[in-house]
């Protein structure tokens, strides 16, 4: 994801109501997320689906690795062959 251009990308929500399929054509075409401000804070931000995703997706890969290490430090692991052992256990 690009980052943010702050003298094109932010919009207040009322000039955003007025001209959405100008925004989403310039999230799409610039690639950069755009920033809705409200009251002259921000309120909300526009991604593209493709950029949603890939948060989406490296929110989760982030957490499973934190829970990884978090497993690793308290010891809850499993040696390869403790491993193989507990498969073999689960298939009969």
């Amino acid at each position: 994801m690009k980052q943010i251009n702050i003298a094109k990308d932010i919009v207040p929500v009322a000039e955003f109501k007025v001209q959405v399929s100008k925004y989403l054509k310039n999230i799409k075409t610039t690639g950069r997320p755009m920033v809705i401000t409200q009251n002259g804070k921000p309120a909300g931000v526009l991604l593209t689906p493709d950029d949603f995703e890939e948060l989406i997706y490296q929110k989760s890969l982030i957490e499973s690795i934190s829970r990884g290490i978090s497993d690793i430090e308290k010891g809850n692991v499993f040696t390869t062959e403790e491993l193989r052992a507990e498969l073999e256990k689960r298939r009969v």
